[in-house]
């Protein structure tokens, strides 16, 4: 059996590609040959063990198996600064929505000055423009 990192996984798609350690060519992976239990998935840099198939174009992995969570390289962890301008950039999202409703509810009563029932009442339409 031989092991290598993930290189990447399209959890949409069911597939990706595994580098191995020999770094030799990328191995095609199907979620099918992923040994696992429910949502059958890789993630990016995770390290993983599997057997070497020729599939109908190319190598393939097969009965591949996540490695221990102490083999994968894990996320550097975030320090104080970077939670900070997180929340500080959700914070300016958040206003910025805000105003842009603001924005939409203007330009709707603005419309709405703008519309009055039709006098014709053969009109199909109920309601009719203001043109000035």
């Amino acid at each position: 059996m031989s092991t290598g990192q993930v290189k990447w996984f399209n959890n949409a798609k069911g597939f990706g590609f595994i580098l191995p350690d020999d770094e030799s060519s990328d191995l095609f992976a199907h979620y099918s040959s992923i040994g696992m239990e429910g949502y059958k998935t890789l993630k990016a840099g995770q390290m993983v063990s599997f057997d070497i198939v020729e599939g109908p174009k190319g190598l393939h992995a097969a009965n591949i198996m996540p490695l221990d969570d102490a083999d994968t390289p894990q996320q550097p962890a975030k320090s104080e600064d970077d939670v900070e301008q997180a929340e500080s950039a959700n914070i300016e999202t958040v206003e910025s929505t805000e105003s842009n409703d603001e924005n939409v509810i203007d330009e709707v009563v603005a419309v709405e000055g703008n519309v009055e029932e039709s006098s014709d009442p053969e009109s199909d339409s109920e309601e009719a423009v203001k043109t000035p």
